[in-house]
């Protein structure tokens, strides 16, 4: 980045519904698993570069702390949370009933429960 330019700082991803959905939270905040393929957490998050922002969603095992699944794109797509869960169901070891938890962001169908079973 040149002297003198300035780069407009990203807006939070995370944008609450109009109408509140109340979902159970399967993993009661505690963010711990017993074993690996059991519980995952996922996030997404937007960093700059020089040809403007990429966009990186994931999926981590909160038994190893590992990313398992991630995602990446130009823009702010709700597919992304998705194709990183998806990667880590691809990779394997997701045990039967695994649940991911997400926050209450505005990504595709994760925005309607904050934790999913598989």
């Amino acid at each position: 980045m040149s002297a003198g330019t300035t780069r407009c700082r990203c807006r939070g991803l995370t944008r609450q519904t109009r109408r509140p959905v109340f979902v159970p939270d399967l993993i009661r905040r505690d963010f711990t698993a017993p074993r690996p393929g059991v519980r995952l957490v996922g996030d997404m998050t937007c960093l700059p570069t020089e040809e403007g922002w990429l966009y990186l969603a994931t999926a981590i095992d909160l038994a190893t702390r590992e990313v398992v699944g991630y995602a990446m794109a130009d823009r702010h797509r709700a597919e992304l949370p998705v194709a990183a869960l998806r990667m880590a169901a691809g990779r394997g070891g997701l045990g039967r009933g695994c649940i991911f938890h997400s926050d209450r962001g505005s990504e595709g169908g994760l925005n309607r429960s904050n934790s999913k079973q598989r």
